[in-house]
């Protein structure tokens, strides 16, 4: 919104649907919030009643004379979920006051979808609180140094929103049989050795108890389910616990303890693995169908390209960050392709986007950081509009703008308006 407000040409906003539809995915750190959220309220309560210098500090800070409501601590822990849960309606009362005519409509409704969906996550995340204590405990067992991405857990994936715990158990490698413990999750197999080897002949039992000493080190990266296939042995009646993994240009063999064991991992990871690409597939489905669309209230077109970036912000542990653009004009949205670990990629990418409103109409542009772990980080944005455009001639133009909601970066891009209809 501040953005639009500061690159607008006189302080009246028109549009939000387009700002709701690309913020609200990066609500995401609240659905791991809310999940936490009764763990982290019977903690304060605990520390209320047990603890009087504590309690004495609570007290203190309800009463601050800066507040304007003398509210427990408590009860702030429930803000974030009380307000994830008014957006719909706050969307829904912006509808109710928008013509079925105007040019934002489409994008309100779209992003009523997604805070809607924000909200199925989120009380999704609070009803699952094994899902949640599972995925903290690993959080705390895993030593995750040396990982090129952050990885939180108890997280939103990329693209298959929250991260849920499948399976896990014991597996040995078919050569080498070194013992591994592996847990199998909506998005990604995990490779895990004992980093402490007393564990090492107890039983499995010990894994996510909230009491267990274990504790993990990765064996091999993350292997992402939308990259794998899984195969059985040509006879796997003559070694009946065996099976492959193949995960792009490298094959993994495992034994599993038995013929069920090995026939429960098999279909699990399948399972896992078809909706991870079917969900794929989907969206770069949606995205065609967005471009395909032809309008016949198009007014012109306009030709981007992305040409590259400079001064970005290092998003990964390691110093640099795996830049992308989302360039979008309402509906429309195209991305570049992701250049990895560099601060000053050269995208060169050309796409081309319908006009419906010479006056109106805006393009947006985002630049990301591509992780896997958890959904894109975000780099800054910024916006150009068609009018603008069209006061400095139909092109094409080259601008460097400066990304907006981050401390560094901007971006050069060249602008063409093509086939004008001006009435």
């Amino acid at each position: 919104m501040l953005v639009r407000k500061k690159m607008s040409a006189t302080d009246k906003i028109e549009a939000i649907g387009d700002i709701l539809i690309e913020q609200l995915p990066h609500f995401s750190p609240y659905i791991r919030f809310c999940s936490c959220m009764s763990k982290a309220c019977r903690l304060l309560q605990d520390k209320v009643e047990k603890d009087a210098e504590f309690k004495q500090f609570e007290k203190k800070c309800a009463g601050d004379s800066r507040l304007k409501q003398n509210l427990s601590l408590s009860s702030y822990l429930l803000k974030p979920l009380q307000r994830i849960t008014k957006y719909p309606l706050i969307i829904s009362g912006i509808l109710k006051y928008t013509p079925e005519e105007h040019y934002d409509r489409a994008n309100l409704l779209a992003s009523h979808e997604k805070a809607e969906e924000l909200c199925t996550q989120v009380n999704e995340a609070v009803r699952s609180q094994e899902n949640s204590s599972r995925l903290e405990w690993l959080q705390e067992r895993v030593n995750l140094a040396g990982l090129e991405e952050d990885l939180v857990f108890n997280s939103q994936t990329n693209c298959l929103g929250q991260r849920k715990y499948v399976y896990h158990g014991i597996l040995h490698k078919h050569k080498s049989n070194k013992e591994l413990r592996v847990f199998l999750f909506n998005d990604f197999l995990l490779l895990c050795r004992l980093q402490n080897t007393h564990f090492q002949s107890k039983p499995l039992l010990t894994v996510f108890h909230p009491d267990s000493g274990m504790q993990l080190t990765i064996y091999k990266k993350a292997i992402f389910l939308n990259e794998i296939t899984v195969k059985l042995p040509t006879d796997p009646e003559i070694n009946e616990t065996l099976f492959h993994l193949s995960h792009i240009d490298c094959v993994y063999s495992f034994r599993a303890p038995s013929k069920m064991e090995r026939n429960t991992w098999v279909n699990k990871i399948q399972q896992a693995s078809q909706i991870f690409i079917e969900t794929e597939r989907e969206k770069r489905s949606k995205i065609t169908r967005a471009r395909s669309v032809c309008d016949s209230n198009e007014v012109g077109r306009l030709i981007v390209t992305i040409m590259e970036g400079a001064d970005l912000h290092p998003s990964d542990p390691t110093g640099t960050s795996d830049p992308y653009c989302e360039v979008s004009m309402g509906s429309q949205e195209q991305k570049t392709k992701v250049i990895p670990k560099d601060l000053n990629p050269k995208w060169n990418s050309t796409m081309i986007f319908s006009v419906k409103d010479l006056e109106k109409d805006v393009l947006c542009i985002s630049v990301f950081d591509r992780d896997f772990f958890s959904p894109n980080d975000f780099l800054g944005r910024t916006e150009v509009t068609v009018s603008s455009i069209l006061k400095e001639g139909n092109g094409p133009i080259t601008k460097r703008l400066l990304l907006h909601e981050v401390d560094t970066g901007e971006i050069v891009v060249t602008l063409e308006l093509k086939n004008l209809k001006i009435l």
